[in-house]
């Protein structure tokens, strides 16, 4: 008979990484070579970092890919000193790889995925879903309901959202999000940019920032078009900071929030 446990199952070592088995299949790849084929990964959390990494057995991985780096980013995650650079049809992609110096983790290696940092591998697959950005937290739970409050934003002191059909996004460890329908919002304030965003929960978002507004942040306002159908409910509505509007649910202001997208928000140019 097999025993789950009822609380959180992660180990702790020395170093301060945080570390669990997954039961997912998980692959990794550089364009249309998988680099990673794992039954057996491993996700990690290292220390002030929100979001986890994967760790592989090295028996999973085509360590015939991988060459010690000849510039190793020692000093990175969390101290590591191991690391790799991938040749893959004559292109190296330095630093792509690393273990980490932990006990518990020996026989393992982390892959860099290209959408958060630029470099290392460029497709994860989860089972058969495509997986962007960073792996998926188990212990995080992202919900779209459809709600009847009202919610009224305003920024910079103008009204520019009104609506008593919201879809309230909950996210664990963020401020819930309020998508307005585009009815309800004064979108001609609006001017479309060419930022976009990716998100392993939601999708990919496009963004808007307000028109002529000198002291407003840019990208203040976006959207999923195709969201994942997790959030489904969320298609096409129109979503704002708050970190940076000012919003009243039922009648009651809500507090600006202080999110690691404040900093992001205030060193962003306004538009």
């Amino acid at each position: 008979m097999t025993t789950f446990p009822t609380a959180r199952a992660v180990r702790t070592t020395p170093e301060g990484l945080l570390w669990e088995p997954s039961a997912r299949w998980v692959r990794g790849r550089r364009g249309e070579v998988t680099v990673v084929d794992s039954r057996h990964p491993v996700l990690v959390w290292e220390p002030g970092v929100p979001v986890p990494l994967y760790a592989f057995p090295r028996e999973e991985v085509r360590e015939d890919l991988l060459r010690p780096a000849k510039n190793p980013a020692t000093g990175t995650h969390t101290g590591s000193r191991v690391f790799y650079d991938l040749e893959l049809d004559g292109e190296i992609v330095e630093n792509a790889a690393w273990t980490f110096p932990a006990a518990d983790l020996a026989g393992h290696i982390s892959f860099e995925w290209f959408g958060r940092v630029g470099r290392g591998l460029d497709h994860w697959y989860e089972e058969e879903e495509e997986i962007f950005i960073h792996p998926r937290d188990p212990h995080k739970r992202v919900d779209a309901m459809v709600s009847s409050r009202h919610v009224r934003i305003e920024i910079d002191g103008t009204l520019v959202a009104d609506t008593v059909r919201p879809v309230l996004l909950f996210e664990t460890a963020l401020p819930t999000r309020f998508y307005i329908p585009r009815e309800d919002v004064r979108t001609e304030l609006l001017v479309p940019t060419d930022h976009h965003t990716g998100c392993p929960y939601k999708g990919t978002a496009d963004y808007w920032s307000l028109r002529d507004a000198a002291a407003v942040p840019a990208n203040i306002v976006w959207s999923y078009p195709d969201p994942l159908p997790a959030v489904h409910p969320v298609k096409g509505l129109l979503c704002f900071y708050n970190e940076a509007a000012d919003i009243t649910v039922d009648g009651e202001t809500l507090e600006r929030p202080v999110t690691p997208f404040t900093r992001t928000l205030s060193t962003q140019t306004p538009r």
